[in-house]
């Protein structure tokens, strides 16, 4: 009956005159700053004085928006997200001249469509387009390093950090005209900061029109709208396995040992590892080459294996041999590793293998954003966790893996690539540094 009601109630517009008794417009055409300023300037010669006038823009100002007009503070930002009715959450963006009573108005309203507004300052990509930021440039980044392939990598980051989709997975489904534009956008906006820049790889794909699902190719090939994925190779077989050393400086260097215990390894514990063992390593943010030059190991019988995660808590194993790496000695740890059932990917070296560097970039450009007070600690989390579904919020996500380590990642980072976007945000430097959540808002 109520559908029914609010049914009757709509009416077609033939024309911009037609909406001169509303009290509120939403706009939602084209992704083109100047015509959507346009359109704002001609609505406001035609609406009441008390009418507000609200952009559903996804990374576009709201200042600029209104820059032109009389009134420029009735405009806001009213961002919804696809598909509308299952996406329950709106960005509700104030410009630089928004009157905060018109926010307030267009969250209450987001309320009665059953939607749950958040709030932002005006800045490129406001919440969610700049939060997700981590996810897909780094993804991209570690592919074009050559470190593992697209789907190596959406595995890991679904099995191991519990993403619902892989980054690859989710750029063949938003298509990149729509995702390279937003990095660009973003990137551009914010004087080509180093977090956000953007990828080659993704260029190179919406130029020559390998967009995702909806072309039939993207990251990957779709037969009947399902992708193409090759099976993974089963695990090496190993007649005999080597002894195993682990590194004094591993972390979770005591899970590491009741692990291999469990696998039933033969563990060696002397001060150094015999000219048979298999080496075994656990750094945070370096890569195996620096941990066996810095160590002393061999780097010809050296592993690294990655828990920034705890093994229990995923779904797969994650080892990273470097350049010098015996065949014998990878396939013994892969064959090693994988006794148990659980799946074991075998990737290149690199500094914070595959889960430590996106999971550090997500939860640093998420303190970066309450670092500017783009928006409140709780009004992220809403809007990552509902926008983009992530397994937690990404600060939720710093508070479970620890500050400190997600600060230890992102200093060795910085050492082994010598690259800004890894520089720590001030947001997190403070609370790892004292002990306090990522979720502690200053008074």
């Amino acid at each position: 009956m109520a559908a029914a009601a609010n049914k009757a109630r709509l009416r077609s517009a033939s024309s911009l005159q037609d909406l001169k008794s509303c009290d509120l417009v939403v706009e939602a055409i084209v992704e083109k700053l100047e015509i959507k300023a346009a359109l704002f300037v001609e609505l406001e010669g035609i609406v009441g004085l008390d009418a507000v006038l609200a952009s559903n823009t996804s990374s576009l100002s709201i200042t600029a928006i209104a820059a032109r007009l009389r009134r420029p503070q009735r405009v806001a930002g009213f961002h919804f997200f696809n598909p509308v009715p299952l996406m329950k959450m709106v960005e509700v963006v104030a410009g630089l001249k928004t009157d905060p009573a018109v926010c307030a108005a267009l969250s209450d309203y987001a309320r009665q469509l059953g939607h749950t507004p958040v709030l932002a300052q005006d800045t490129p990509g406001f919440i969610v387009n700049h939060a997700g930021r981590g996810y897909s440039t780094e993804a991209l980044r570690i592919v074009g390093e050559g470190v593992a392939d697209f789907a190596t990598i959406d595995r890991i980051l679904r099995d191991q950090a519990g993403f619902k989709l892989g980054p690859f997975e989710l750029m063949d489904i938003t298509a990149l005209d729509v995702s390279h534009p937003v990095m660009e956008s973003v990137y551009h906006q914010y004087s080509e900061e180093p977090r956000y820049r953007p990828s080659l790889i993704t260029a190179q794909r919406l130029v020559g029109g390998v967009l995702g699902r909806k072309t039939g190719e993207g990251f990957y090939r779709y037969s009947n709208g399902k992708a193409d994925v090759a099976a993974e190779p089963p695990a090496p077989s190993v007649a005999e396995l080597p002894p195993v050393w682990v590194s004094s400086r591993a972390t979770r260097r005591a899970e590491i040992y009741q692990l291999l215990k469990d696998l039933g390894a033969k563990i060696e514990t002397g001060r150094s590892p015999s000219p048979q063992a298999l080496t075994l390593v656990a750094p945070l943010g370096f890569d195996v080459s620096t941990v066996a030059v810095v160590e002393r190991l061999d780097p010809a019988r050296t592993v690294g294996i990655d828990l920034l995660i705890e093994d229990a808590a995923t779904q797969r194993r994650v080892l990273a041999t470097n350049p010098a790496t015996r065949t014998d000695m990878h396939e013994a740890a892969h064959a090693l590793f994988a006794r148990d059932g659980k799946a074991v990917s075998v990737i290149r070296d690199s500094g914070g293998f595959v889960t430590q560097r996106v999971v550090a970039t997500i939860v640093n450009t998420a303190c970066d954003i309450c670092q500017q007070r783009i928006c409140s600690p709780a009004d992220l989390e809403t809007a990552v966790t509902m926008g983009l579904g992530y397994p937690l919020g990404p600060l939720a996500m710093g508070n479970r893996y620890g500050p400190a380590n997600v600060l230890e990642v992102l200093f060795n980072l910085q050492t082994v690539y010598g690259d800004p976007r890894y520089r720590p945000s001030p947001w997190l430097r403070r609370r790892g540094a004292i002990g306090l959540s990522l979720l502690h808002e200053e008074d």
